[in-house]
């Protein structure tokens, strides 16, 4: 079955038959060499999946692109979906050096970064990892040894000025606050895609 997905242009997100072609080869590459992330999924289901939704593929595309290295982490029973979660040891390289959101961004006034993580996300059309997803994530391997990662900030927090960031050090998951307008060049964020 031949695969059609928008390259974003505008409003327009799609990808050729050739780049299909090639995301569809490195996601099962990949989910074939992590078996212990999704140990009773079927890659012809997951494809079967990809293949009903090709507007996903875009998404999980720019998660590729960016440095995620996106693979299923999981199966929500109720929806039918798989989900696709960023993978990468370390925090998208690509994503790196973000402040959390555009308030944030928009309150500095000098040495402001490229973007922030909110809008990025947004613009992937995907979804930043909450604390839980976050978690969840670690306990299939060891990820952001060096780098950390912004998550999905209560409300309470964000409105105070603060947003929240993981990473796991000394075999532990930390939680941590900083500013929202704070940037760091090892501090990216990871996000997931339901398909």
């Amino acid at each position: 079955m031949q695969i059609r997905a928008k390259k974003k242009m505008g409003n327009k997100k799609k990808l050729s038959p050739q780049e299909c072609k090639e995301l569809l080869k490195t996601l099962k590459a990949r989910f074939e060499k992590n078996k212990n992330r999704h140990k009773d999924i079927e890659w012809a289901k997951v494809l079967a999946k990809l293949e009903a939704n090709a507007d996903k593929l875009w998404s999980l595309s720019e998660m590729e692109r960016t440095g995620g290295e996106p693979d299923v982490v999981g199966h929500d029973k109720k929806t039918g979906e798989f989900i696709f979660v960023d993978s990468s040891p370390e925090s998208p390289k690509d994503r790196r050096s973000f402040c959390y959101d555009r308030e944030a961004l928009d309150s500095r006034k000098e040495n402001k970064p490229k973007n922030n993580a909110i809008d990025m996300a947004a613009i992937m059309g995907i979804e930043i990892l909450t604390e839980k997803e976050y978690r969840e994530l670690q306990k299939l391997g060891n990820f952001d040894l060096k780098t950390s990662s912004w998550i999905k900030t209560p409300a309470a927090i964000r409105k105070l000025g603060g947003a929240l960031f993981c990473d796991r050090r000394y075999d532990t998951v930390f939680v941590y606050h900083n500013g929202a307008e704070s940037y760091y060049a090892v501090r990216g964020f990871r996000g997931s895609l339901r398909v």
